[in-house]
Formats: structure tokens, sequence, C-alpha cells
């Protein structure tokens, strides 16, 4: 299965409550934090979501 890596790059001061918590539900804290996950259509909304937050790398 393929996966991707999702960085923090912009911080979540001013940010929805609803978008905090797609960011943590990626597994992300801090700002430059890595977390690799599972290429599925699940995780591609989430970071849709929140796509001026973070950067994927392929």
């Amino acid at each position: 299965m393929d996966k991707i890596k999702v960085r923090l790059v912009r911080s979540l001061i001013g940010c929805t409550p609803q978008q905090r918590k797609t960011v943590a539900a990626l597994g992300l804290r801090k700002i430059r934090q890595e977390n690799e996950l599972p290429k599925n259509d699940c995780t591609l909304g989430m970071v849709k979501h929140v796509q001026h937050l973070v950067e994927v790398v392929e």
C-alpha cells in the first residue's frame, strides 16, 4: 500500500477548532513534524481540508 508523508508547515494559531482536530487526527502537533500515513481516501480528504497548513511528500 502506498504511503504519504505529511509535514505541518504553518501554525495552528487562528485556525478553526475543526482544522485543529483534523491536524491532530493526522498525528501532527508541532511545526516541521512529519508523519507517514497510508494513502487512502480518508487521509487525502483530511489533507485537502487543511492543505494551507501542511505539505505532502509522496
